[in-house]
């Protein structure tokens, strides 16, 4: 969608739109922006992914994220993103090898949260319908303290995993999570509680 009037008198660039869950579609005047900086991610990411231990990937990632990120978190490469800058992680966090996240809608990942590998973390999506399908539309992704995502599982846009809740591997995530749950399958239904 087009920016309104209202919004680029007061100065909301596309990425404060996206953060705010507002559409954008793929025409807007501002989306070059993201462009610009998916560029540059891709650009710190091949150092991040050619990182020669995990001092130097947090210290590549923070670049990415715009924020240092906690000397008790650890990310294995390949790490792959699109933008970065939307990604919030806690402390102690652990992510495996292979995830990708694609974060314009926002991702945040509280403390001592354990990602497995090739978890794929989704913050935007797109209309079914063919008209409007060029169009971006944001969804936060929060994940509660000690959650525990299984590895290849799948996270979509506007998602909160609850607190020390446990996503099996290969589970689709598609409604949000309770605490203290282990969720499994495709969609993702609550197997038990702990």
């Amino acid at each position: 969608m087009m920016p309104s009037e209202k919004e680029i008198k007061n100065g909301k660039d596309i990425f404060e739109r996206l953060k705010a869950g507002k559409m954008i579609s793929m025409d807007d005047p501002d989306y070059t922006k993201i462009r610009e900086e998916v560029n540059r991610t891709i650009e710190l990411s091949g150092k991040l992914n050619a990182s020669k231990n995990i001092d130097e990937v947090r210290k590549f990632l923070g670049e990415i994220i715009g924020e240092e990120v906690d000397e008790s978190t650890t990310v294995f490469p390949p790490f792959y993103t699109n933008v970065g800058k939307a990604i919030r992680l806690g402390k102690n966090v652990f992510i495996n090898h292979a995830c990708s996240f694609l974060d314009l809608g926002g991702i945040t990942i509280e403390d001592d949260v354990m990602i497995g590998p090739r978890v794929n973390i989704t913050s935007e999506n797109h209309p079914v319908e063919v008209t409007n399908r060029k169009t971006m539309v944001p969804g936060s992704v929060l994940i509660k303290r000690n959650a525990w995502i299984g590895a290849a599982a799948t996270i979509l846009p506007g998602i909160t995993i609850g607190e020390n809740s446990v996503v099996a591997a290969g589970a689709v995530v598609t409604k949000d999570i309770p605490a203290n749950t282990v969720v499994a399958g495709v969609p993702a239904k609550v197997m038990k509680e702990l």
